[in-house]
């Protein structure tokens, strides 16, 4: 087929270190673009009635079948382009981030440069510039031993490849409080006097940072309460996951499906502007941990408790409601036989991220003892089958005539109720 041979094509290419063609991991980007417009353009084709074969083009069927393994080999090629360009972005991402953690560091001496005008420089502007430097190291340092998997951000990926939303605001703190107590040990450092020793000490109380060091401990712990809930839901099947090609920056505002989710965004806005209050006092005072009201610190942790409310209340298990005999209108109404069409309806088939040809080609519904892989039906801009509610397949000749039990897989591996169907002869 013409996929089998682009793809032998692709493998025994050899190509310089300057490549863009996208047949080598140079031009991984270049090479999904590509594969992916092929796709579309076969796709579209196909949903025109273009480019059947005449041995196929007779029986509804045979040509529904013969296009449905065509766009199956297709989007796995299409697969294969996006994962390599997911490794190559990653591999790349880890200088990206150092160059932003290095950024930081620049505009905090230029914001620190401007700010000194006719106040003049202090000890505390060395310490929080010595402090941003040591974090700034430790994390280029970090995004060198995990540059394979994203530099500095490989903490805050989850094990769907996304961006987690509990991780990045956990990790924004943690890294926040850091730079915090090493201003504080820059600036005990440099003191002379006991008195001011004993001032700088007293800044570490509990009682100056009792809402800072709450807000801190409720994040952390709710980075690991939602990994926890996630993996048990999904181990449950009651929740739907489905591994994403690369880490997107909206996946911190997003579901799966990239649908924009409240629970997301409020978490991360109010977070965010808890933050920077934080970092306004620490510039403030920066002799004493930031002391973050009591009534900020309430609004941070009912913010976090919504978040961990719609992680429980987020997914659902995939359910068949009924399974009817798929006819045209204006035919009569009739039992279901072999070789049939059947329609089953239901809820939750087609998992959030799970939208694409390559994972709608895994769904596979087992039909008494046959496991029949439901079939591409393609249209113009997508696919009329399967959908998230209705599946249309048909009814495989090896299954026995009599009371057959029928049960959806989707394409994230979670299993449905199973229905009682009666086929006849």
């Amino acid at each position: 087929m013409a996929v089998q041979e682009a793809r032998q094509g692709v493998d025994a290419s050899a190509h310089g270190g300057g490549c863009t063609c996208g047949d080598c991991p140079h031009g991984a980007r270049a090479g999904h673009r590509r594969a992916v417009a092929e796709f579309l353009l076969q796709r579209d084709g196909f949903a025109a009635g273009q480019g059947l074969p005449a041995a196929v083009a007779h029986s509804a069927s045979a040509s529904r079948q013969w296009v449905s393994e065509e766009l199956t080999q297709s989007a796995e090629l299409v697969a294969e382009r996006g994962r390599a360009e997911g490794e190559a972005w990653l591999a790349r991402l880890w200088r990206r981030t150092a160059y932003t953690v290095w950024a930081g560091v620049v505009l905090l001496l230029l914001a620190q440069a401007l700010t000194a005008i006719g106040a003049g420089w202090t000890a505390a502007r060395t310490a929080g510039l010595l402090a941003a430097l040591v974090v700034a190291g430790a994390l280029t340092a970090a995004s060198c031993f995990h540059r394979a998997r994203g530099g500095a951000l490989a903490p805050v990926i989850g094990e769907d490849n996304r961006l987690s939303t509990s991780r990045a605001v956990a990790a924004a703190w943690v890294l926040f409080v850091a730079y915090a107590v090493l201003v504080l040990a820059g600036r005990l450092a440099a003191a002379s006097g006991h008195s001011e020793r004993d001032r700088l000490i007293s800044g570490l109380e509990l009682a100056r940072g009792a809402g800072m060091v709450t807000v801190l401990a409720v994040v952390c712990g709710i980075a690991v309460l939602v990994r926890r809930v996630v993996g048990l839901r999904v181990l449950g099947q009651r929740l739907q996951k489905v591994r994403a090609d690369r880490p997107r920056a909206a996946d911190l505002l997003t579901d799966d499906a990239g649908r924009g989710t409240f629970a997301d965004i409020q978490y991360v806005v109010i977070g965010a502007v808890a933050l920077v209050f934080s970092a306004v006092r620490l510039a403030r005072r920066p002799e004493q941990l930031p002391d973050l009201p009591w009534g900020l610190a309430v609004v941070v942790l009912v913010s976090a408790a919504t978040y961990v409310a719609g992680k429980y209340a987020e997914g659902g298990r995939p359910v068949i409601l009924s399974v009817v005999r798929s006819r045209e209108a204006g035919d009569l109404d009739a039992p279901i036989r072999t070789g049939d069409d059947i329609e089953i309806r239901g809820a939750g088939f087609v998992p959030p991220g799970a939208e694409t040809a390559d994972r709608l080609s895994r769904m596979v519904v087992r039909i008494g003892p046959v496991h029949v892989h439901v079939p591409l039906v393609p249209v113009t801009g997508g696919f009329s089958n399967p959908t998230d509610t209705v599946l249309t397949l048909p009814v495989p000749a090896d299954v026995e005539p009599g009371r057959v039990e029928v049960q959806v897989v989707t394409a994230a591996g979670a299993e449905t109720n199973r229905y009682t169907i009666d086929v006849t002869d």
